[in-house]
């Protein structure tokens, strides 16, 4: 990974090629998109708002011409700039000038709400919108023997409930992704190590705890109430990242070896999604409790 961000960092055309190729490869492989993001986020970080958007410039005509003799057309290109990277040029300028992540991670959650309102403007009633969506896969369920009709329709129904919220967080996590690729690749180059103290203090404010404990209330009070449950689904990486934030503090404050690491990232992997609710638990708790600043005393004392 260093040898390919020390690639991008020789020059704009370097820069531009990898963004435009992951991004073309990413409609095969969507996650490949993560890098073409990430590629952005370095270059704004490093060398500003006007670098980033003319390699972004540069990827889009690039993008746009590998898409035509690839797909016979251009227009991904335009996906490409308003989904990949002018999001993530924005977190890029703000993260630089700032230099704070606490506040960059919650700006990068507006996209998310970005998102959630125009599904809502769009489509009326969000949950019927869904289950249209989703129909082909309801369809190919019963027909691959997995679920009868009446079985498939109450999983399409219960998950479309849930969609709007979903699809807004995790179309900003994955932004955030990105851009922690991005500043990791940043510290690799110029501050090794850098990227690690930072995160290990990322914490969200007590003001955010309070709007997630009232939309939580609103969930459990409200039966119809999908808006906070939207909302509070939008929120859930914040803590995540805190819960993630906090299990490296420790592991870093006990020195503790990777392996703990390896072994925490293995299980959110094997125990999907229940550990990622767990984590979500874990960043929420230590919102009120802060953990972090516990154990640095304690250590502190013991010392």
């Amino acid at each position: 990974m260093q040898s390919l961000a020390s690639f991008t960092m020789r020059g704009r055309s370097q820069a531009a090629l990898v963004t435009a190729a992951s991004a073309v490869v990413s409609l095969i492989l969507p996650l490949v998109g993560l890098i073409s993001s990430a590629v952005v986020a370095l270059v704004t970080l490093r060398k500003g708002a006007s670098e980033g958007l003319i390699v972004s410039a540069f990827a889009g005509l690039a993008s746009g011409l590998l898409a035509f003799l690839v797909l016979g057309s251009p227009l991904p290109a335009i996906g490409f700039a308003l989904a990949l990277w002018l999001p993530i040029w924005v977190l890029g300028v703000v993260l630089r000038q700032s230099r704070s992540l606490a506040l960059t991670v919650q700006l990068a959650a507006l996209f998310g709400l970005v998102i959630v309102v125009g599904i809502r403007l769009q489509a009326p009633d969000p949950t019927l919108y869904w289950a249209e969506v989703l129909e082909p896969v309801r369809q190919s369920l019963v027909d691959g023997g997995l679920l009868d009709d009446a079985a498939s329709e109450q999983l399409v129904s219960q998950v479309s409930r849930w969609m709007t919220g979903a699809f807004g967080a995790t179309f900003y996590f994955q932004l955030l992704l990105a851009l922690f690729i991005g500043r990791w690749w940043q510290a690799l180059l110029y501050n090794p190590g850098g990227f690690g103290s930072e995160f290990r203090t990322f914490g969200v404010p007590v003001g955010v705890g309070y709007l997630a404990l009232g939309l939580l209330v609103a969930v459990l009070l409200l039966e119809e109430a999908m808006w906070a449950s939207e909302l509070l689904l939008l929120l859930a990486p914040l803590f995540f990242l805190q819960g993630v934030a906090v299990v490296h503090d420790l592991v870093h404050a006990y020195s503790a070896g990777r392996g703990w690491l390896v072994g925490f990232y293995a299980a959110l992997i094997v125990f999907l999604p229940h550990a990622e609710i767990l984590v979500v638990g874990f960043g929420f708790l230590d919102v009120w409790t802060d953990l972090r600043a516990r154990v640095a005393a304690r250590k502190t004392g013991a010392d």
